[in-house]
């Protein structure tokens, strides 16, 4: 609706994953960068957690498009299958008819596609979303998945993404063996105020915006605030300024255009958030991890 009013070709704050809005910085392009190099690798399972609304979706999207074509990508669409429900799922995305047929059959034909597929020159890659809410069963169960391999590569490559209740359940006892698993883990952190006036113009250049930006410090301030850093709470909170300032027939969006996006959404403080320092330590380990296992491929090359 106010798209012609500000000269947007389109909609610039949906909260639908789309690559032409990807924002790399707040160390996004890093954490992308990292997983496409852990996939090139091959080696364990990788992990991403993240509060809801932080962007896990859109880098997931991103990792499967910028992915080379010997890679097949497969998406687990439904976390809460039961144990042996998972391996259905999976042998469903590979296009294996594994209807009427036992667990152990299922689990065969998996194996033999897989190796079929790496002999072609194939890689195939997992990805999980919303893995915070696998039952634990389920969870081991792909465990035992990554240890389908060859004597030299892994036939299964697995991308978890999940809230940080997944990190909990890591935690657990039962799941040491999977924990021990993950050769990779990344946090996507929540961006900080000082990023969100960037964050925002952006997205309007991405939407076709030019010109000056369109919203004052003093509503990006107020995004900032209560947004708490979450993009999804950024974007909707932007999207109701923006028709907010339409309304009024305002060519920017003011203080008061955000304070009634803020006062129509009502959104509820959540538990405190992993700080920008957090997370950025733990991107600078996964990608010590990722360099010390570049450096031992290299020296074993």
């Amino acid at each position: 609706m106010y798209r012609q009013h500000f000269g947007l070709r389109e909609a610039p704050f949906g909260i639908t994953p789309n690559p032409a809005f990807f924002y790399a910085g707040n160390t996004r392009g890093a954490i992308l960068d990292a997983l496409l190099y852990a996939v090139e690798q091959g080696e364990g399972i990788v992990k991403v957690s993240g509060e809801v609304g932080s962007g896990k979706t859109m880098l997931c999207r991103m990792l499967a498009h910028h992915l080379p074509p010997q890679v097949d990508v497969i998406y687990l669409a439904n976390p809460t299958l039961g144990r042996h429900e998972v391996a259905y799922a999976i042998a469903g995305e590979l296009g294996i008819d594994a209807s009427q047929r036992r667990i152990d059959e299922v689990i065969r034909l998996l194996q033999a596609d897989l190796i079929a597929r790496h002999a072609a020159g194939k890689q195939v890659l997992l990805l999980i979303e919303e893995a915070q809410a696998m039952p634990l069963e389920t969870l081991e169960e792909i465990r035992l998945f990554s240890n389908l391999e060859t004597a030299r590569h892994k036939l299964l490559q697995i991308v978890l993404f999940g809230q940080p209740e997944l990190d909990a359940h890591l935690g657990l006892p039962a799941m040491r063996q999977l924990k021990e698993r993950i050769t990779h883990n990344f946090a996507v952190p929540p961006m900080p105020p000082a990023m969100i006036a960037d964050y925002l113009a952006f997205r309007l250049q991405a939407a076709g915006h030019e010109g000056a930006p369109l919203f004052s410090d003093a509503a990006v301030a107020q995004i900032a605030r209560v947004s708490r850093g979450i993009v999804r709470r950024i974007n909707i909170l932007a999207d109701k300024a923006l028709m907010a300032a339409f309304a009024d027939d305002a060519r920017s969006v003011d203080a008061q255009h955000a304070k009634a996006a803020i006062a129509d959404c009502k959104f509820e403080d959540a538990r405190p958030l992993v700080s920008p320092a957090v997370a950025l330590a733990g991107l600078a380990a996964g990608l010590v991890s990722l360099m010390f296992a570049a450096g031992l491929a290299w020296i074993a090359h």
